[in-house]
C-alpha cells in the first residue's frame, strides 16, 4: 500500500473510533480529520473546504430551514389532529401515527417530523390509556423509513444523489429513490404496527408517563414563614445555599395572590410569606427544623385549619399559580445542556427556570440535581413563567413534551408554504433549475412571508451536521483520488469468494447497517459511497444499485439508541434502556433485507 492509502485507512479507523467513542462530538471529529488529512496532503490545500460549498451541503441546510417552515406554520398540528380518532387499538394507533410521521419524513427533516409528532404521539397515548413507549419506538423508526422515500427525507440520500452526480452519471431526481424507499417503508410500518410493537418489553409498555415518573406531588411542600423564622429579612440568594446543604431545592414564594420564583436572587421574605420547598420526605423536615418554618397542619401553624384545606389540592397545582406553568422537555442532541450540571448552566440566574425533576431512561433521579449531568435524552421538569418559558425551552435545546397551541391564521400560512415547497420540488423535477437553487429560493420566499422568522433561520438549521459534511466530503474524495476505496472494494469481493454480484450487494448493505447502528448516518453514506462504486466497477455491473443500497442501509439504524438522532430522542420519553432497541430493530433490518434487495435488482437491474 502506498503512503496516502496506508494514511487515509489509519484516519478513518481513528474517525470511526472517536465516531463510536461518542465523547467528543462528530462534528468535531471530523472537522479535525480534515485539517490532518490536508496536513498530510491527502486533501489538497485549496480543496479543503469544497465541502462547505457542496450542493449536498446546501441543500441540507436548505431542507431544515424549509422544515422549521412547515413546523412554524401549523401543517404537522392540522394533520396530527386530523388522526388523533385512529386510536381505539393498539394497531390503528401506531399506523395512523407512523404513517403519518413516515409520509412527513419524506417531505421534510425526519428529526424534526419527530420532534414535531412526539407531543401528540404522547397525548393520545395518555388518552388512550397506554404508556408512550408503545407509540414511541414505532414512531421513530418510522420517521427514520419515511425518510428513504424522496431525495430530501435525509442527508444520506442527498450525498449519494449528489456523489453520482460528482461521478458522472448526474444526479439521482427527487424521486428516483420512491420505488425501492417506498416499499422498504411500506413494509416496515406495516411491520411495527402488527409485530414490532409487541416486542417492546412488557414492562415499558405498561410504565406511566414521565410526569407520572416524577411524582413532584410527594417532594413538593410549603413551609409558612412565622415572625420568629430564620428567614424573615433574608433574600432568595441567602437562603439558597443553606436550602442546598439539606439537599433541598427552593422553588419559590407564595405572597398573597403573588408567586415569586427563586429565579429573583434579590427578593426579600417576610413573615406570612409562604414557600415552597422542593425536597425528599425525610429532609422536608430538616429544612423546617433549620430555617424554624412550619409545615401546614402542625400545631404550630397558626392558620392550621386554612391550610388543612388547601390540603386537598394536588401540590402539583400549586406550581402552577397565575403566569407559572410545568413543562416537560427532552434534551435534544445539539442541546447546549449536553455533559453541563444545572449548577455549571447556572439555569436559575441565566434563564429563571426551576428545574423541579429529572427522569432518564423512566426512572427518575432523586440525588442531588445541581450536580446531574445531562446526557441526550433526558426529560427535564421545568417550572417558569408562562409566557416566557417555550423561549427558554428552545434556548435550553429542549423539545417540549406538550402538543403545541395552534395560532390563528396558521392555515393561510400553511397553504403559502405548502405551496412554495410544491413549488420547488415541481421546478426541480422538471429540470426547470437545479434542486439546491430550487430550496434555496423557496426558503428565501418562506423567510419573506414570515413562515420562518429571521432570527430563526441559523436556528434552524443544525450546524453539527453541515460542519460534518463539509469536513467528510474531501475526506470521502481522497478515499477514491487515494487508491483506497478500490483496495477495500477488493477485500470486499474477495470476502464472497467470487460469488454473484447480488451476494456482495447484500454484504455492502449488511456493512453499510452495522457502522450506521454506531456512527452517524450521513458520515456511513460519504464513508461507503466511494467503496460502492469501486465495487460495482471491479464487478463489471451498475453503480446504481449499490449507491442505492448504501442510501438505504445507511438510514437504518434500528438496533441502539445512537445510530439515529430519533432514537435518542424517545430513549427518555418512552423509558427505553438501550436493549430494547435491538428487539424490535433486530427483525426490522432482516425484513428491510429481504425487500429493498429484489426491489434494487428490479427497479436498478446490475
Amino acid at each position: 500500500m502506498t503512503f496516502d492509502v496506508t494514511s487515509i485507512f489509519i484516519l478513518l479507523t481513528v474517525v470511526m473510533a472517536l465516531f463510536i467513542w461518542g465523547r467528543w462530538r462528530f462534528d468535531i471529529v471530523a472537522f479535525a480529520a480534515l485539517m490532518v488529512a490536508t496536513v498530510l496532503g491527502l486533501v489538497p490545500a485549496d480543496e479543503a473546504f469544497m465541502g462547505f460549498g457542496h450542493p449536498a451541503t446546501v441543500t441540507v441546510a436548505a431542507v431544515l430551514i424549509i422544515s422549521r417552515a412547515l413546523s412554524n406554520s401549523g401543517v404537522v398540528d392540522m394533520l396530527t389532529n386530523a388522526i388523533q380518532p385512529a386510536t381505539r387499538t393498539n394497531f390503528t394507533h401506531i399506523s395512523a401515527f407512523s404513517g403519518l410521521a413516515a409520509l412527513l419524513s419524506a417531505m421534510m427533516n425526519n428529526v424534526g417530523a419527530l420532534a414535531l409528532m412526539m407531543p401528540a404521539a404522547i397525548q393520545s397515548a395518555l388518552n388512550a390509556k397506554r404508556s408512550p413507549a408503545t407509540i414511541l419506538m414505532p414512531l421513530s423508526f418510522a420517521s427514520i423509513l419515511g425518510g428513504l422515500v424522496t431525495l430530501i427525507g435525509t442527508p444520506p440520500n442527498i450525498i449519494i444523489a449528489t456523489y453520482r452526480a460528482d461521478s458522472g452519471d448526474g444526479p439521482f431526481t427527487m424521486f428516483d429513490f420512491t420505488p425501492v424507499g417506498g416499499l422498504v417503508a411500506l413494509a416496515g410500518i406495516a411491520f411495527v404496527a402488527s409485530i414490532g410493537w409487541r416486542l417492546i418489553p412488557k414492562e415499558r409498555r405498561s410504565a406511566a408517563s414521565s410526569m407520572d415518573l416524577f411524582d413532584i406531588e410527594n417532594y413538593v411542600a410549603e413551609m409558612n414563614v412565622g415572625e420568629k423564622s430564620k428567614v424573615v429579612g433574608r433574600s432568595f440568594q441567602e437562603l439558597e445555599k443553606d436550602i442546598e446543604e439539606i439537599d433541598a431545592i427552593l422553588i419559590g414564594l407564595a405572597r398573597g395572590n403573588r408567586f415569586v420564583l427563586a429565579a429573583r436572587r434579590d427578593e426579600v421574605l417576610h413573615a406570612g410569606d409562604v414557600l415552597l420547598v422542593e425536597a425528599a420526605p425525610d429532609a422536608i423536615g430538616k429544612v423546617a427544623d433549620a430555617l424554624k418554618l412550619t409545615l401546614p397542619g402542625t400545631p404550630e401553624d397558626e392558620e392550621e385549619k386554612e391550610e388543612v384545606e388547601g390540603e386537598k389540592a394536588p401540590r402539583e397545582d400549586r406550581l402552577r399559580r397565575q403566569d407559572m406553568t410545568l413543562v416537560e422537555a427532552v434534551v435534544a442532541q445539539d442541546s447546549p445542556l449536553i455533559g453541563q450540571t444545572p449548577a455549571s448552566m447556572r439555569m436559575r440566574r441565566r434563564f429563571s427556570v426551576n428545574l423541579l425533576a429529572v427522569s432518564r431512561q423512566g426512572r427518575p433521579y432523586r440525588g442531588r440535581l445541581r450536580s446531574f449531568r445531562f446526557q441526550v435524552g433526558d426529560v427535564l421538569l421545568l417550572q417558569g413563567e408562562s409566557d416566557r418559558l417555550p423561549d427558554i425551552v428552545q434556548q435550553l435545546g429542549g423539545l417540549p413534551l406538550a402538543p403545541r397551541k395552534l395560532q390563528g391564521g396558521s392555515r393561510r400560512l400553511a397553504l403559502l408554504t405548502v405551496g412554495l415547497f410544491a413549488g420547488a420540488v415541481a421546478a426541480a423535477a422538471v429540470g426547470l433549475i437545479g434542486l439546491p437553487v430550487a430550496f434555496g429560493i423557496a426558503a428565501l420566499a418562506m423567510v419573506a412571508f414570515g413562515a420562518v422568522r429571521p432570527r430563526e433561520i441559523y436556528e434552524s438549521v443544525d450546524w453539527p451536521i453541515i460542519v460534518l459534511l463539509g469536513a467528510m466530503i474531501p475526506i470521502g474524495t481522497a478515499m477514491e483520488t487515494s487508491g483506497a476505496a478500490e483496495l477495500l472494494a477488493e477485500w470486499l469481493i474477495h470476502a464472497t469468494f467470487g460469488a454473484p454480484a447480488v451476494v456482495t450487494l447484500t454484504l455492502l448493505m449488511v456493512l453499510t447497517m452495522c457502522l450506521s447502528d454506531i456512527m452517524n448516518n450521513a458520515a456511513t453514506a460519504l464513508v461507503m459511497a466511494p467503496i460502492s462504486v469501486s465495487v460495482a466497477q471491479a464487478l463489471d455491473v451498475n453503480p446504481d444499485p449499490f449507491l442505492m443500497a448504501v442510501a438505504i442501509a445507511a438510514s437504518c439504524a434500528f438496533l441502539t439508541p445512537i445510530g439515529h438522532q430519533n432514537n435518542a430522542l424517545i430513549l427518555g420519553p418512552g423509558g427505553y434502556k438501550f436493549s430494547d432497541y435491538w428487539r424490535m430493530g433486530l427483525p426490522l433490518e432482516v425484513l428491510i433485507l429481504i425487500v429493498s434487495i429484489p426491489a434494487l435488482l428490479f427497479f436498478w437491474p446490475l
